[in-house]
This record gives structure tokens, sequence and C-alpha cells, in this order.
């Protein structure tokens, strides 16, 4: 069992409002990875929840977040809304990169539906360092084909076998993209990967991409 040297409930300021995020850093974790949810989700999503836990076992730390208040999330549109979401995502990237506890530490993006977009975006827009990222059942082209060619990230594009219309969308932004990238099926499943052991898988190999390339320069 991996030791968790801090878990703390944290609030980060972005434009006029806070970002409320559960920080989990195992000891000696070698790189922190932050989560953008995908629409109509939040921090507390069990999905996310349980990649974040595996990711932990394996001594990577992790950052849950809302990325819109409660507020926001009620109107549709602003679930939408890319732009704003990675706005927030870099505010977070700012403020891990400013802790005393996280501050060295290499960083890295999950991001489901259109978290992932945001991630994409952010990754490349960010002043950072972003030394990963990985796309779960995400919407990489609401990113935009222009910022799928700035990002430098290698990038880990995940969708279930059963899930056409996004594994063309991923298709389609993997051949944009000029970074490392790997578009990865898991067979059997859809969308949410509810089916047994889809989620399993998804936590493996997006947890083998963390451990590659979050490593300090």
């Amino acid at each position: 069992m991996m030791t968790t040297e801090l878990a703390q409930l944290v609030s980060i300021p972005s434009d006029h409002v806070h970002i409320e995020g559960m920080l989990e850093l195992p000891e000696n974790a070698p790189g922190i990875v932050l989560f953008a949810h995908g629409s109509g989700s939040s921090r507390h999503s069990p999905r996310n929840n349980y990649v974040a836990s595996v990711l932990r076992e394996a001594g990577i730390g992790t950052l849950l977040m809302d990325l819109l208040t409660p507020e926001e999330d009620m109107v549709y549109e602003t679930r939408f809304d890319i732009p704003l979401l990675t706005r927030r995502l870099l505010d977070a990237t700012d403020w891990i990169s400013q802790q005393q506890s996280t501050r060295n530490l290499p960083i890295g993006y999950f991001g489901a539906s259109t978290g992932a977009a945001a991630a994409l975006q952010a990754a490349a827009q960010s002043t950072h360092k972003i030394a990963a990222v990985v796309s779960r059942g995400g919407r990489p082209d609401l990113a935009g084909a222009a910022m799928l060619r700035k990002v430098r990230a290698p990038t880990l594009l995940l969708v279930g076998g059963f899930d056409d219309l996004v594994i063309d969308l991923n298709q389609a932004s993997h051949d944009v993209m000029s970074c490392p990238k790997e578009l990865s099926i898991i067979p059997g499943a859809t969308h949410l990967f509810e089916e047994p052991g889809a989620l399993e898988q998804v936590a493996h190999r997006a947890t083998a991409w963390f451990k590659r390339y979050l490593k300090a320069d």
C-alpha cells in the first residue's frame, strides 16, 4: 500500500471564483496529474476517482478538481465552454507550480470527455512544461486543429471499442498531432467504460503512460 504524504482540500483562485479540489501526494511522488472532468461531471466522478486511486497506488500525485462552480455547471452551454475550462486548468497549473509540496514535480493532465479538449488546449498554451496528457473517452477534436498541432506533450488517447463516433474523432485528432502520441482502443467498451474490466484497463494504460513520461528533466 502506497503511503500518502499529503491529502488536503484546496481552493484555487481563477477568474472571480475559486476552484475546489482534492490534492493527494504519495511519498516521493515522481509527478502529479491534474484531472479535467467532462461535462456534467465533477471532482467526485467515480470513474476519475478510480483512475486517480490507481495512479496514487503507483506513487503518482493527483489533483481532482471542479473546473466550474456549482452555479456555472447548471448552465448547459458553460459545460462546453472549452476556453473557460482551459483557463481554469491553466490557473490550476500555475497554482500547483507555486506550492512548496508540488512546485518541482513534473505535471500531467488527465482529461475526460470535454475535459480532454481543455487538457490539450492547456498543454498547448501552458508556460509550464506539461510532461504527458491522457484522454479518456475524450473529445480532443473540440480543442481545434490549430491547438492540437501545438501540443508537445506525449499524448495517449483512450477510447472504447464500441464508441464508434468518438473513435473517428480521436483518429482525426491523432492524425493532426505531431507530438509523441498513441490511440489506444479498449475492446468491448462503450463511452463510459462501464463494462467489466474496462475502467481497469483505462487506469492501467494511463498509469503506464504517466510512469513513462512523468520524469524530471
